[in-house]
């Protein structure tokens, strides 16, 4: 009861250093989340790092440590070995990763082919981690927007725990050193960063991201960069051009829209018309059929089931799923294709009573006419 009647408030401010077990708020407004947790009616922390608030929500951004690899991450890996069906990366961490050969290009791969003439030894690659088991085994992929295979430039390898802040709120600060020194830049969520460009000004890209690495805790250090690499370069930076011109590519940084090809995605089209389903629709294509009639279905994958209308009750019917008898007419078995009744024709489940044939009668005119001698 006591606890329910505190006011919430905060106790720690925005861009703090923090270390564990500090109290950061009190009351249940705020919610606890990375590096923090609640006791009772407080949140504490549970590391060191830099306090992060957005909105309600307190999280830290630990000052150290090391990469632990993460499904739906995106890093820089350098191939340090070549497998019978894949090839293995290392990730500046403590467990490598495997690219499957399917997920490693469009391309058709043969059989039996030399895989270096796709990626080679100490080749640098920027790759999606796509599965992360329970024993740690990693799973990377290069299908996808932005992965592909790195040429030129120089690697930089940082501290994994700063790389939010060498990326910055919406990508502002890689958007700054990429403008100021006219690189290209990719920065991999395991600590590694690309750089391409003329040498001075690599050189001075680097040295701006040591100092990031450096400050990372302390407040106020877009503002210092800014002024920076103004200095150094003696161009004009703009930051209201560079928050509108990373605002895409930093909606997967900040949880915006993402799209998953795992989701169910569904097209209708023309009313009842059915339209199409993803993998993960079972209930397969559904629309009337081509003369406009009555509405048909296929039923794929979990029913077992065949082609069929409203009007055919007797199409076929595969056993159901827990290994019984058929599920429709006994144990009389499923009839094919070919046997379905057509329109206008008797089904073939219905009993039907065929006349006798008729008796044979004689016909003189089947001698031309002519009259027997009997």
């Amino acid at each position: 009861m006591i606890a329910a009647q505190l006011e919430s408030r905060l106790v720690a401010q925005d861009k703090s250093v923090v270390a564990p077990g500090q109290v950061l708020a009190e009351g249940m407004e705020y919610l606890p989340s990375q590096g923090t947790y609640r006791k009772n009616d407080r949140i504490y922390a549970n590391q060191t790092g830099l306090l992060a608030i957005e909105g309600k929500v307190l999280k830290l951004i630990p000052l150290a440590g090391v990469y632990l690899p993460k499904r739906g991450d995106v890093i820089i890996g350098r191939v340090i070995d070549i497998l019978m069906t894949g090839w293995r990366f290392s990730t500046n961490s403590p467990y490598s990763a495997v690219l499957p050969l399917k997920d490693a290009t469009f391309d058709y791969i043969k059989k039996g082919a030399d895989l270096t003439t796709y990626f080679d030894l100490d080749e640098y690659v920027v790759c999606k981690i796509f599965q992360v088991t329970s024993q740690n085994l990693v799973d990377v992929s290069m299908k996808g927007p932005g992965l592909r295979k790195l040429k030129g430039g120089r690697v930089l390898k940082v501290n994994a725990a700063k790389v939010p802040r060498i990326i910055g709120k919406r990508g502002s600060m890689v958007s700054m050193i990429k403008q100021a020194t006219g690189c290209a830049m990719i920065v991999g969520q395991n600590g590694l960063v690309w750089l391409a460009g003329e040498p001075a000004q690599e050189v001075l890209a680097v040295n701006a991201i040591r100092k990031i690495e450096r400050e990372a805790h302390v407040p106020g250090l877009t503002e210092r960069m800014r002024v920076y690499l103004e200095a150094e370069t003696g161009k004009k930076i703009d930051m209201s051009s560079l928050e509108q011109e990373d605002e895409f590519h930093s909606r997967d940084r900040e949880g915006g829209e993402r799209r998953d090809y795992g989701e169910r995605r569904e097209y209708r089209g023309g009313g009842e018309r059915g339209g199409f389903r993803s993998r993960d629709d079972r209930g397969g294509f559904r629309g009337r059929d081509r003369e406009g009639g009555e509405r048909r279905e296929y039923r794929g994958g979990g029913e077992r089931g065949g082609f069929r209308s409203r009007d055919d009750r007797g199409g076929f019917r595969g056993r159901d799923r827990d290994g019984g008898g058929f599920s429709e007419g006994g144990d009389r078995p499923p009839r094919r294709d070919d046997d379905r009744p057509r329109e206008g024709a008797p089904d073939a489940s219905t009993p039907t009573t065929t006349p006798p044939p008729a008796p044979f009668e004689h016909n003189d005119d089947d001698n031309g006419g002519e009259e027997s001698d009997e």
